[in-house]
Formats: structure tokens, C-alpha cells, sequence
């Protein structure tokens, strides 16, 4: 009789954290659905990729600020897999241009907080309701919450509200045994990170760590495929920083 594998669900996975989220779910023996916001052709690119480890893997696009949107994916995720979603990783979100809050523009707040905590909040509060008992639920946030830098303190702030929501929902779903933690990374090399960059803006993020470098986003989905996994299944309701010490 053949096992049937774990099914995952990655929200944001055709880059950067997300995609290295598929990656490493993949290699572990999951099978992953992803959602993206308008990548398609990376998102076909990663699905031909990730099912090279012998997983089923599909990309759907899906605004997450849509909560009827986000809704409808698990329903289709289960019918397309023909089974219930175990885990689920709340990766989508965005940044802006840092700013002082004396100087942060309106739109730019607004925009954070549509995507980052209302848009967080459709996939969790889905998420809570969907995923199978004794499932796992990992958000993505950032160390930043705890490590203090001019100019990005409304971003931090709306990472901050995910925390709030991974603690409070890690007590209300222990009876179903479903663990919710969080991953707090520091500076990652990925494209949305080097945007804008220049070498002396990425070798200051670096000297954030004793470590003196950047993470890598494989260092990143590795803790998250291990939260996700029966391997914590003593870890819930904490937020992990992947900072290499920076805080």
C-alpha cells in the first residue's frame, strides 16, 4: 500500500523565501501547492523544477487580500490533490521604500497594511479553519520586529501583527494539534532584498550579523520544512529568528 504523501500549501512561493519553501518541502517528500501574485511564468518554471524531486507540485495565482479568493484555493488545492491540506506556510507579503514615520507616505502605510495584515489574516484565519488536525502552520516575519532600523518601522509593525495573530492562534487550535509558529529571518539574499541595493547598503545588512554575511533563502526554508514537520512537533506558538545572531 503506498504512503500518501503530506500536502502542503506554500501562499507567495514562486520567489525568493517562498520558492526555497517549495524547494525544500519537495525534497522532504510533500507534495506542494504554491500561489503567486503575477509571476506565471516563474510559477510554471518552479513547478517543472520541484516536481524533478518526485513531488507533485502546481502553482495557482491568488490575491491574498481577496479573503473569498484565498478561501476558494484550499477547496481547490483539495480537489486537485484529492486530499486535505496539512501544511501551510504564510509567505506572501510586501515591502515598500523606507522612510521615517514622520515622512511615511499614506499610500505606502496603506499598501503595507492591506497586504501584510489583512492579507496575512485571510490565509491564517483560512488556514485555522482548513488545515487537518495535527497539521502545522508556519507565517514568514522578520527579525526586524525585534531589531530596531530607521525607516522601516511601519513594515516591522505589520510583521509584528503576524506575530500576535501565530501566538493567539497557536493556543486556539491546540486541540486540533495543529502547531502555528512563526520564522523571523534577518537580511536574505534575494531579488526583492537587492532591489535598490547598492554594495555598501548590502555589506551594512550583513555587519548586522556577527556571522558578517546574508543569509541565503535555503537557510530559511529549512527551518520552516522542519517546523512543518513531525520532527517539532514540540515547537508551537514561537517565533524563530533566522538571523545568524543579529538579534
Amino acid at each position: 500500500m503506498n504512503e500518501i504523501k503530506p500536502l502542503a500549501l506554500v501562499f507567495g512561493g514562486s520567489r525568493g523565501i517562498g520558492a526555497a519553501c517549495v524547494d525544500a518541502l519537495a525534497r522532504s517528500g510533500a507534495d506542494v501547492a504554491f500561489t503567486y501574485a503575477s509571476q506565471s511564468s516563474a510559477a510554471r518554471e518552479w513547478e517543472d523544477k520541484a516536481g524533478a524531486h518526485g513531488a507533485k507540485v502546481r502553482g495557482y495565482r491568488v490575491d491574498i487580500c481577496d479573503a473569498k479568493a484565498v478561501d476558494d484555493i484550499f477547496a481547490q488545492v483539495q480537489q486537485d490533490f484529492g486530499r486535505a491540506v496539512r501544511a501551510v506556510v504564510a509567505n506572501a507579503g510586501i515591502n515598500v521604500p523606507p522612510a521615517p514615520v514622520a515622512q511615511f507616505p499614506d499610500d505606502a502605510f496603506r499598501s503595507l497594511v492591506e497586504v501584510n495584515i489583512v492579507g496575512a489574516f485571510n490565509v491564517l484565519r483560512a488556514a485555522a479553519r482548513e488545515v487537518s488536525d495535527g497539521g502545522a502552520i508556519v507565517a514568514l516575519t522578520t527579525s526586524l520586529v525585534r531589531h530596531a532600523v530607521p525607516g522601516v518601522g511601519p513594515y516591522s509593525a505589520t510583521k509584528a501583527a503576524v506575530e500576535c495573530l501565530v501566538r493567539s492562534m497557536s493556543k486556539e487550535l491546540a486541540a486540533r494539534r495543529v502547531r502555528v509558529n512563526a520564522v523571523a529571518p534577518g537580511p536574505v539574499d534575494t531579488d526583492l532584498f537587492r532591489a535598490g541595493k547598492t554594495d555598501e547598503a548590502r555589506a551594512r545588512s550583513a555587519s548586522m550579523s556577527p556571522l558578517n554575511r546574508i543569509g541565503e533563502p535555503h537557510e530559511v526554508a529549512q527551518v520552516v520544512a522542519f517546523l512543518l514537520s513531525d520532527k517539532a512537533s514540540w515547537v508551537d506558538g514561537q517565533i524563530v529568528q533566522t538571523n545568524g545572531g543579529m538579534v
